[in-house]
């Protein structure tokens, strides 16, 4: 399993998964889900929608992840997850860390051989980063050593966007950032 760590823009990855850290609507939001969306064109929104119509009228639970088709981007799917909002609830670092390992089960059942994950909870939710970046290394080791044999992903992309966010993913991952990822 390769781990690694970029410095730029989740959507313009060519991943087979890009997860979005989604608003519980799914209908967008701010940060890295309005980029996401706004990359995504119509389509994605209308995806969304559709999975709200069909299996959560209410937008999806926090730490339930569910994948729609990625629109205009380069990915297969758009795997979207919403973390618990600080503004609202206490922190609970279990329904975070089911963040990243329902992401990670959801993209092997689309068989995505490789899958970028933002800083899931650090934007307007209002995580510590570098509280996500360590929830997010323990429980992604903890999803490889249960599945490393039987899953398709075989590489990992942790997105920073900001200076922080960089340098908790790479304290907690023990990577330097780089620039261009070929995938």
């Amino acid at each position: 399993m390769e781990i690694q760590l970029y410095r730029g823009d989740i959507t313009t990855l060519h991943v087979d998964a890009i997860v979005n850290a989604a608003n519980p609507s799914l209908l967008g939001g701010g940060g890295v889900d309005g980029a996401i969306h706004e990359a995504a064109g119509p389509s994605l929104l209308a995806a969304c929608r559709e999975v709200r119509a069909q299996r959560y009228p209410d937008g999806i639970p926090s730490g339930i992840a569910v994948a729609t088709k990625a629109g205009e981007l380069a990915a297969k799917c758009v795997i979207h997850t919403a973390a618990p909002n600080l503004a609202l609830i206490k922190p609970n670092p279990k329904i975070l860390r089911d963040c990243f390992m329902n992401s990670l089960y959801v993209a092997a059942r689309h068989d995505a051989h490789s899958i970028a994950f933002p800083a899931i909870g650090a934007g307007v939710f209002g995580w510590d980063p570098q509280l996500v970046a360590d929830i997010a290394h323990e429980a992604i080791d903890r999803w490889v050593e249960i599945n490393k044999h039987i899953s398709p992903i075989h590489k990992i992309i942790m997105v920073a966007h900001t200076d922080e966010v960089q340098a908790a993913f790479e304290k907690a991952f023990n990577l330097n950032a780089v620039q261009d990822i070929a995938a």
